[in-house]
């Protein structure tokens, strides 16, 4: 596997920021700043850099490299495989005069990939208008158990006004991109990790549609939360992101962190980043700097125990959430993790709206909210 990293800041040009290596055919991801990558010509400036890469887009609420994380930029990370292959499949959720149906959206996606000696797929996904709880639950559908699948809905810094993606063409609004991987040498490893305490106590969610919280033990849901809030609750929607919800469902013994995006003073309901059922478990929950970067250490040591070689490309989504409470020592988590995996993987990544992988010792991907995901690929 051989890799190259460019960076654009605001108002300059790419610039290197490793040895300049000629790659063959390779597959460049580029993460960057809504605004920045807007500008008309983003898609032809990096073909120039890669005439026969395959180009994948994603917009984020900050860049992650080894070195820094950073918002107003464009980080570009390009990688040749020598012993794999790739395919990019793509699906837009705007394409389709129907209403929005996420679980068939993602289905479908992952279903035009061959399956023979497929061993991962890499997603980047719409992160306005997609449910990502669905989409989980389509592409673990259209997959057989074992393709692991990890990945990311975009970000939008804290602004939460659009998300763009794209492949091979100008970043654009609703689209979804996933990388399948292909080779017997491939070793994947994954884990997720959050750092975040539930306090309070549990209240039954009496009244929910999809993503929709309505009712707490009987009770309008938002008056709760404002409740525990107190004087933050005058902040809402953006205090909401550090005060997620502690999900845990009936039917399932592990239990899940919802962000909470929106708020609807009309009908008293709270908008979640994912699914919320009726009959689950939610419980507040609060971290500090110091748990979020414990937790980002134990995730890598996980996904690191679970190889035999080392890893040569290190994929690292974390949350807005958890970027608004680390604020200026944001830089941590990502200097725990590569301390533990060592400076011999090429470091890519970015803060997202919702983290997709599967839990620790699980197949099927789920949606999470206020964790760290490391993905740790090798040939």
């Amino acid at each position: 596997m051989k890799s190259v990293q460019l960076k654009k800041n605001k108002g300059s040009n790419f610039e290197y920021v490793t040895d300049k290596i000629p790659l063959k055919e390779p597959l460049v991801l580029v993460f960057g700043n809504r605004y920045m990558l807007e500008e008309k010509n983003i898609y032809e400036d990096i073909k120039g850099f890669f005439s026969d890469g395959h180009i994948v887009f994603g917009s984020t609420s900050g860049d992650i490299t080894a070195e820094a994380v950073e918002d107003d930029t464009i980080t570009v990370t390009a990688v040749e495989f020598e012993r794999s292959t790739f395919e990019i499949k793509t699906s837009n959720v705007l394409a389709s005069n129907d209403s929005l149906d996420s679980a068939k959206t993602g289905k479908e996606l992952v279903e035009q990939f061959p399956k023979e000696n497929l061993r991962y797929i890499f997603v980047v996904s719409d992160g306005s208008f997609i449910n990502g709880s669905q989409l989980t639950i389509g592409m673990n559908s259209g997959v057989n158990n074992n393709t692991i699948i990890t990945g990311a809905l975009c970000g939008d810094a804290a602004r939460f006004e659009t998300t763009l993606s794209s492949y091979n063409e100008q970043p654009k609004k609703g689209e979804i991109v996933a990388v399948g991987l292909y080779g017997d040498s491939l070793e994947v490893s994954f884990a997720t990790n959050g750092g975040w305490i539930p306090f309070g106590p549990e209240r039954l969610v009496t009244k929910s549609n999809s993503n929709i919280l309505y009712e707490l033990d009987g009770k309008p849901a938002l008056d709760l939360y404002k409740t525990y809030l107190g004087d933050k609750s005058e902040e809402l929607p953006a205090a909401a992101l550090l005060y997620p919800l502690k999900v845990k469902s009936s039917d399932k013994n592990k239990s899940i962190v919802r962000t909470i995006l929106n708020i609807n003073e009309e009908d008293n309901s709270m908008i979640l980043a994912g699914d919320i059922a009726e009959g689950s478990l939610v419980q507040l929950m609060m971290t500090n700097v110091d748990s979020i970067v414990n937790a980002a250490e134990v995730g890598a040591q996980q996904a690191l125990d679970m190889r035999e070689k080392e890893p040569e490309l290190a994929i690292l989504v974390s949350c807005i959430g958890r970027k608004l409470v680390l604020d200026q020592r944001v830089e941590e988590e990502v200097e725990e993790v590569v301390e533990v995996i060592g400076n011999k993987a090429t470091v890519c990544g970015f803060y997202s709206y919702g983290e997709i992988a599967p839990f620790d010792g699980e197949k099927n991907c789920q949606l999470h909210n206020q964790t760290m995901a490391i993905t740790l690929i090798s040939e």
